[in-house]
C-alpha cells in the first residue's frame, strides 16, 4: 500500500508539473522563420510577417509588448488571419498591440473570435468529431466590435480580405490576394473573378482563418500559389513524436502547423507539381479559459518568399 501511495503521489506531482509547464509555455512567444520558393525566377525576396490567433485580453501586457516588437522585423507585408479578440473590451489593446505593424502594408481576414467573445467550454469537446465540422448556426448574436476593428485597420492602410480581392505592390512585386471570411462559422464566399486584380501578378496569395478542406480547395482552384491560414493553434496540446491531437477543423493533423503543400506534397517535392504552398500558423494566443500549450510554443512566422 505504501508503494501504491508513492506511485499515486508521483503521478499527481508529474501531472501538476506538466500543467505548470503548459501554463508557462503559453507565454513562451517565439518567431519562426520559413522560406517559400514560390516567386518567378529572378525575383527579389519578399518578407511576409504572418500573425494569427492573438486571442487578446486587456490584461495581457506581455503579449501586447511582444506583438508590438514584431515591427522590428521590418517585413515588406503583414498578414493577420483572425481570432484577435478574447474579451469584449479588447479593441483598444489590440490597436496598441498592432499599432507599430500598421506602419507596413498589411492585409487581414476575420475569425469567429472576431465576432463572438469566448465562452467557457469543456476542453474535451475539441477531441470530438463535431469539432471538425463548421458551425452552420451560432445560437447567439455577435457581441464584439468587428466593424469598428475592421475600420481601424483599414483606416491605418490595411486591406480587408474577407470574401474580397485586392492587389498590392510590395517589395518590388505585384501581389494579388483572394481572401475568405471564416469558414469555421460558414461565412466564406469566394469573391467573383477579377482580371484587373490577378492578371500579371508576380504572386497570387490566398488568405483564410480556418483551413477547412473546402476553403483550401476553393483558393487553390482560384489560382492561389500560396495559402496562409491560422485557427488550429498547431493543436495547442501536442505529444512529442506524435504532434497535434486535433486541428479543430477537417484539416489533417499532419498539416496542423508549418509549411506544407495542398492538396498533395509540397510543390518542391516529388508529386507536388499540382499543389499550392500552405502555411498554417500555430498562433500567438489561447482561449482565456484554457491558457495552456504543450510542445507547441505560441508564435508568429516570418515567411520569406523567394524565387523558384
Amino acid at each position: 500500500m505504501t508503494e501504491l501511495r508513492k506511485a499515486v503521489g508521483l503521478t499527481a506531482l508529474a501531472g501538476a508539473g506538466a500543467l505548470a509547464w503548459a501554463r508557462l509555455e503559453a507565454e513562451a512567444f517565439t518567431v519562426r522563420h520559413v522560406t517559400v520558393p514560390v516567386l518567378p525566377p529572378g525575383s527579389s525576396p519578399l518578407r511576409v510577417l504572418h500573425a494569427s490567433d492573438l486571442h487578446l485580453t486587456p490584461s495581457q501586457q506581455r503579449k501586447i509588448a511582444w506583438v508590438r516588437a514584431l515591427a522590428e522585423l521590418e517585413p515588406d507585408l503583414v498578414v493577420t488571419t483572425g481570432d484577435n479578440f478574447a474579451h469584449v473590451d479588447a479593441l483598444e489593446p489590440l490597436m496598441v498591440a498592432l499599432g507599430p505593424l500598421t506602419a507596413f502594408p498589411g492585409v487581414f481576414v476575420m475569425g469567429s473570435n472576431d465576432y463572438f467573445s469566448p465562452l467557457a467550454k469543456n476542453p474535451a469537446r475539441y477531441l470530438m468529431p463535431s469539432s471538425r465540422r463548421p458551425q452552420t448556426e451560432v445560437a447567439r448574436e455577435p457581441d464584439l466590435p468587428t466593424a469598428a476593428f475592421a475600420a481601424r485597420l483599414t483606416d491605418a492602410g490595411w486591406l480587408d480580405l474577407d470574401n474580397a480581392r485586392a492587389r498590392l505592390h510590395v517589395g518590388g512585386l505585384d501581389v494579388a490576394f483572394v481572401g475568405l471570411d471564416d469558414p469555421h462559422i460558414a461565412r466564406d464566399r469566394l469573391p467573383a473573378p477579377d482580371a484587373a486584380v490577378t492578371d500579371g501578378a508576380d504572386l497570387r496569395l490566398g488568405v483564410v482563418h480556418a483551413p477547412y478542406v473546402r476553403a483550401l480547395d476553393a483558393l487553390r482552384a482560384d489560382g492561389a500559389e500560396a495559402i496562409i491560414a491560422g485557427h488550429t493553434h498547431g493543436g495547442q496540446l501536442c505529444l512529442p513524436g506524435f504532434g497535434a491531437l486535433v486541428t479543430n477543423c477537417d484539416l489533417d493533423r499532419g498539416r496542423a502547423s508549418g509549411l506544407h503543400g495542398w492538396p498533395g506534397p509540397r510543390p518542391d517535392e516529388f508529386g507536388g507539381h499540382d499543389s499550392a504552398w500552405l502555411h498554417v500558423s500555430n498562433g500567438v494566443g489561447t482561449s482565456p479559459y484554457t491558457p495552456f500549450r504543450f510542445a507547441c510554443r505560441p508564435s508568429a512566422t516570418l515567411l520569406t518568399f523567394v524565387a523558384r
